[in-house]
């Protein structure tokens, strides 16, 4: 089956080089820019209308955050948007610029032969690797005091976040942060574009699910980062391990939401199975 896979993708990526005669800049920005992009806004396209209009219901109750973006504040949203394609046209594209070069002097990005679907697993590990000890350790020095008046308010002002949210954040953050992060495990592996189009809607997507404010069924947990926003000192990483290494997730670890932090395998909304304590009488 995985060889068949194979062929079909390798086929389809010979037709893709083709069209565009290798021209390498337009293969890699559409790979690179285009694409993930359009996944980014595609899946947070559809996260929105369920924030505005409160429906569909097999979205909404899912929420999280229990009668806060109920609906969202339209005005804000559009101020979120605005930010993110800023961050988009105007800080993430031009990072772009300096890494094509990097992978033109690896030699292998546009390669006709396509890496095998093992060696993009390596990858995506490394990757992963890569990006959680970058985001974990530049988080946490935009949550210093100085930084944290002066860049990363900004992406605090959502203490209920939503999808949109993973890319509002001041420029030198969106850089420093969310970009860099990302960019780097293909840099140091010298991958090829395919791998790299992949990695990067793939990060991109999962950020937009780690603040999409709703527990979805199949999809990876959100509550991590989502009790991040709320109480602003614990769950610095991606993945949890450094928050678990540096005693960054001990307050997260004794709530009802670190019983919810698992991949949800039915209909019912955690929310509904592992609910919030009763809060006591004054």
């Amino acid at each position: 089956m995985w060889d068949a896979f194979g062929r079909f993708c390798q086929t389809r990526w010979l037709e893709f080089y083709y069209l565009f005669e290798g021209d390498e800049w337009t293969i890699f920005l559409l790979g690179a820019g285009l694409v993930p992009s359009l996944a980014f806004w595609c899946f947070n396209g559809v996260l929105m209308v369920a924030d505005v209009t409160g429906k569909p219901a097999f979205i909404t109750r899912y929420r999280i955050q229990l009668g806060k973006n109920d609906p969202v504040d339209t005005k804000r949203l559009r101020q979120a948007i605005y930010v993110a394609l800023f961050n988009q046209f105007f800080i993430s594209l031009p990072m772009l610029v300096p890494m094509f070069s990097v992978m033109k002097w690896w030699g292998n990005t546009f390669s006709k032969e396509l890496p095998t679907f093992r060696w993009f697993l390596v990858e995506l590990s490394i990757f992963t690797l890569i990006e959680e000890i970058l985001f974990y350790y530049t988080h946490r020095l935009v949550h210093l005091p100085l930084l944290y008046k002066r860049i990363h308010k900004k992406h605090h002002e959502w203490t209920a976040p939503i999808g949109v949210v993973s890319i509002y954040a001041h420029p030198v953050e969106h850089m420093l942060s969310n970009t860099l992060p990302v960019l780097t495990g293909p840099m140091i592996m010298g991958s090829h574009i395919v791998s790299i189009t992949a990695w990067f809607s793939l990060a991109l997507i999962t950020t937009s699910i780690s603040h999409c404010g709703y527990h979805l069924p199949f999809l990876p947990s959100p509550e991590f980062h989502d009790f991040h926003h709320l109480k602003f000192n614990q769950c610095y990483g991606v993945l949890g391990v450094l928050d678990y290494l540096h005693g960054t997730d001990t307050v997260f670890r004794k709530t009802k939401a670190y019983e919810r932090h698992r991949v949800l395998l039915s209909f019912t909304p955690l929310s509904e199975s592992i609910p919030e304590a009763p809060k006591r009488a004054e």
